[in-house]
């Protein structure tokens, strides 16, 4: 099978090309607002880096949100149990936040510092500990969502990234699953019901 090629000219004009393929090929996100030098030259030769990194074997996914990554590199093991720990971590930030009125779309705007973190832990420590994930792992698990792009640290505290977007839209598309098959039993139940009326008249 021939792979396509990239004339020798258009690499050259790709001076981001290694750095961004080690941060790729590391599971890591590039995002707008951390890095918008990387990010212009990345939508600058965009069908260029895309072709590239699809002759290597990659799927280059940019997400006009502000965010993009190598989709399907996490098969093993540790990173799947780092993935269900992340989407646990912003699982519960987004219900806290949710519980408190806040807009789930505005989540680019939360600060989130340790004194709050400790709040959703107590709130939420039966399903925490259920996945041995106590205070200092959260912690520990925001430090991780760093080096992925998920969020930035600050000094008092984080800050939710746009490439969380990724847990956010798999989390609605469940919410309206769920949503569905509520509809779904409530007209199944109705329709019993107007079976058995019409069974007694």
């Amino acid at each position: 099978m021939t792979t396509p090629a990239l004339p020798t000219l258009e690499l050259a004009q790709m001076p981001a090309l290694a750095e961004l393929f080690r941060m790729f090929l590391a599971g890591k996100h590039l995002n707008r607002i951390v890095e918008p030098t990387l990010w212009a030259e990345l939508e600058r030769h965009e069908s260029s880096y895309t072709t590239l990194f699809a002759a290597l074997g990659f799927n280059l996914c940019i997400d006009r949100r502000g965010f993009a990554w190598f989709h399907g590199t996490e098969n093993n093991s540790s990173i799947n149990k780092l993935n269900r720990h992340l989407a646990l971590l912003f699982m519960i930030i987004f219900d806290a936040k949710a519980n408190s009125g806040e807009s789930l779309t505005r989540f680019l705007d939360w600060h989130i510092d340790r004194q709050w973190l400790a709040e959703i832990h107590e709130q939420n420590r039966e399903m925490l500990e259920a996945e041995d994930i106590s205070l200092d792992n959260l912690t520990d698990l925001l430090g991780r969502a760093n080096t992925l792009g998920f969020v930035m640290t600050k000094p008092s505290g984080w800050r939710l990234l746009s490439a969380v977007y990724r847990y956010l839209d798999k989390f609605e598309e469940l919410a309206n699953e769920i949503r569905a098959d509520d509809d779904a039993n409530i007209i199944i139940l109705k329709d019993d019901s107007d079976d058995a009326s019409q069974e007694e008249e």
